[in-house]
């Protein structure tokens, strides 16, 4: 039995892949750029991740490649997989989960990556990065505070 354009259902396109399959995939693909596809090819082909989580095009797809990358390394996303945080904010998030810290007092997109970074990195030295976790204090600021808490630690 033919349909529309005189295609026969089953009929094979190129690589195996059935017509009625192609036109599914093209489906849910729309709306995608070809870089958001990418991320969320790469996120089937490198490790099953659950692609669902990103697959969508609210997100960009640096966006998409940060919260990939922290699900093939097993990470829970779920603090960072919000599109309210530019791509640099999510690196930062995961850079913290994978050194084990806690990024629960960073997770915030009211921190710039300059300041997510000042705030993890003292995290990771063990230091109290509380004391400067404000999203009022600049990066610069937050810098010079940790630097100065490292210093004291030392003495």
């Amino acid at each position: 039995m033919k349909r529309g354009g005189g295609v026969e259902d089953g009929k094979k396109g190129r690589k195996g892949i059935e017509r009625r399959q192609l036109e599914q995939v093209e489906e849910l693909l729309k709306g995608f750029n070809e870089y958001q596809v990418f991320e969320i090819v790469s996120g089937l082909r490198t490790c099953n991740a659950n692609v669902a989580i990103y697959a969508n095009t609210k997100y960009r797809d640096n966006q998409m490649q940060q919260i990939r990358f922290g699900l093939e390394k097993g990470l829970d996303v779920s603090c960072y997989a919000d599109p309210k945080f530019k791509w640099k904010q999510m690196w930062q998030i995961r850079e913290g989960l994978e050194s084990g810290v806690d990024v629960g007092i960073y997770a915030d997109p009211k921190f710039s990556d300059l300041q997510m970074n000042a705030i993890r990195i003292g995290l990771v030295k063990g230091l109290d990065a509380a004391s400067y976790a404000d999203p009022e204090i600049g990066s610069f600021e937050m810098k010079q505070i940790r630097e100065s808490m490292e210093e004291a630690a030392s003495k």
